[in-house]
């Protein structure tokens, strides 16, 4: 049998695992974690499910990969909004009313969907998301990946969206499955140019459906085939030509010159601190991979040398989801990876020049492999000032736990709290009951939607609502949280970074345009702080301009303008 590429196709079951046993646990700290996550979904209005792939069967890999979401401000009010992505039924009917849906912050606790009355209705396959405003006109535009075609969305500035995408360059008569997605400036020119990464190469008439290749099993149990044996893809970079136009730059800037892999999630981001934006892609059972910008126009892929293109036993994981912060407080971008089950995350400590050293084990995070992981995320959930680790489960074989214990399709959230001292310790009740229950989850994302000062999560869930977990955030702990405007920079800040200093701790995060699973974060970044109450802070914009804000006060969302500094200050619930 030939593959969609002419080549030999050897259907193999499932994902990258290493088959590994948990580490043993060590006593609990018996600290108090003053955060407590609720999902008020339901009663925030979010009741549509989200339709992807079948409820007890999926005959293809295409139906078990889901999608992502995205917190956006669309209408520039200063709260924030949702946008959730959606897919189809294979072989059967999809439910009528299944598209993608954009839902509107009414300002207290409830959302509307405006989906129709936002241009924004649309039904396929559809995986991942960025949001950023590429043309500089002052209001966030949306960019999704499909199986299928691509699509960019132009805000209008009104409440509406345009589907600009063969104007801009962005259409393929190629149907291709794009996953990843993100708006970054690779030139520092002050325009977003575009990254996509794709999946496999997937052609239903030469995969066969579950069922029918007997290599593709897991635990004895016929499955959907891939990816492992199925074609790899290559990814594509488009240059934003300050037109509305796109030009695929894919080749003359090194990104062919990889080898092809499972491209999934995308995070942009200045990961060697040279002052220019990096490409990390987390690859599904390949080798994952970080094109270093060489500040000429051009990338080299150094994923192997810098230590973040396999594990520490040198051997190739699930990526799926990727976490980008300053767990270690040191000032650099550190990375989180999430993996298949019966392995470990990957925890990637940033060490400078050195590159990236693996940390999974002695940060005590070996304890849990129970999961197929995706969306996660690097975040202070208790606002005590060392950030957390978060991300979320779901099984890929919905027809694996009828016969075969131990592997449910539903499971729960996962959470580890930051002690402070490099080891992180995993929480359940502790956190919540949006921690403990089970639903078989993708893409999440993380932002301040009731604008409290606390982190909340939205995630994205299988043929069920969305989640929305309320943060109610306890005790006396205090927070900052930083609004970017760019004005010689692109004017959504993205790739922007900020240094906050407290308490002798140093702690930098930088404005990213996809991150989780194929999701899209609040752009506001948001530091806990603990008992500090005053700050200092820096700022390195794109432009390679740079500013300081000594004893900054905490409690409150800070406005700043690359060119005018602080420009509005702002208290909870405003």
């Amino acid at each position: 049998m030939l593959g969609v590429l002419g080549l030999p196709l050897v259907a193999r079951a499932q994902m990258a695992s290493r088959g590994v046993k948990a580490t043993p646990r060590g006593k609990a700290s018996g600290l108090p974690f003053n955060c407590r996550l609720t999902d008020v979904a339901a009663q925030a209005g979010l009741t549509a499910p989200v339709i992807y792939g079948g409820v007890d069967h999926n005959a293809y890999i295409i139906e078990a990969m889901g999608c992502g979401v995205a917190f956006l401000d669309y209408d520039n009010d200063g709260w924030l909004d949702i946008f959730v992505m959606s897919g189809a039924r294979w072989g059967e009917e999809t439910p009528p009313g299944t598209t993608n849906r954009l839902y509107h912050n009414n300002r207290d606790g409830t959302f509307t969907d405006v989906t129709e009355k936002a241009g924004l209705a649309h039904t396929g396959w559809f995986y991942g998301v960025t949001v950023a405003d590429y043309n500089n006109d002052g209001f966030e535009d949306v960019f999704i990946t499909a199986w299928g075609h691509n699509v960019l969305y132009r805000n209008n500035g009104d409440g509406t969206f345009t589907d600009v995408t063969r104007e801009a360059g962005l259409w393929s008569e190629e149907a291709r499955w794009s996953t990843g997605c993100s708006f970054l400036d690779y030139d520092r020119d002050g325009r977003l140019d575009l990254f996509v990464s794709h999946y496999l190469r997937f052609d239903p008439k030469v995969i066969p459906p579950a069922g029918r290749d007997p290599n593709c099993n897991f635990k004895g149990i016929p499955i959907n085939c891939g990816p492992m044996g199925l074609p790899k893809d290559t990814h594509s970079l488009y240059h934003n030509n300050g037109d509305g136009t796109f030009t695929e730059v894919s080749r003359r800037t090194g990104i062919l010159q990889a080898e092809p892999g499972y491209g999934l999630t995308v995070a942009a981001a200045d990961f060697n601190d040279d002052g220019w934006p990096d490409i990390y892609v987390a690859c599904d059972s390949t080798s994952s991979l970080l094109y270093i910008n060489d500040r000429d126009g051009t990338f080299t892929e150094s994923g192997l040398p810098l230590g973040v293109a396999l594990n520490e036993d040198g051997q190739e994981q699930a990526g799926m989801g990727l976490g980008v912060g300053d767990f270690n407080l040191d000032g650099r971008l550190d990375i989180l990876k999430t993996h298949f089950t019966e392995d470990t995350p990957a925890l990637y400590a940033n060490e400078g020049r050195r590159g990236f050293s693996d940390v999974t084990i002695q940060s005590g995070l070996g304890v849990e492999t129970r999961y197929v992981s995706w969306g996660a995320g690097i975040v202070d959930l208790d606002n005590d000032g060392y950030p957390d680790l978060f991300w979320v489960t779901g099984s890929v074989y919905p027809e694996v736990e009828k016969k075969v214990a131990g592997f449910p399709h539903r499971t729960p959230r996962v959470v580890f709290r930051n002690l402070g001292n490099g080891h992180f310790e995993e929480l359940m009740e502790e956190a919540g009951p949006g921690v403990t229950e089970a639903h078989c989850s993708r893409g999440c994302a993380f932002g301040d939607f009731d604008n409290d000062g606390d982190l909340d999560i939205l995630i994205v869930n299988q043929n069920e609502p969305p989640s929305l977990l309320r943060n109610d955030v306890t005790g006396d702990n205090h927070w900052i949280k930083f609004k970017l405007q760019g004005v010689k920079s692109n004017r959504s800040a993205i790739g922007t970074r900020v240094v906050v200093s407290y308490g002798g701790r140093r702690q930098a995060q930088e404005v990213l345009a996809q991150a989780g699973y194929l999701s899209v974060n609040d752009k506001r970044l948001h530091f806990g702080l603990g008992k500090v109450e005053k700050v200092d802070v820096e700022v390195r914009w794109p432009s390679g301009l740079r500013q300081q804000f000594p004893g900054v006060g905490s409690n409150q969302l800070v406005t700043i303008d690359e060119v005018r500094g602080i420009v509005a200050r702002q208290k909870p619930g405003a």
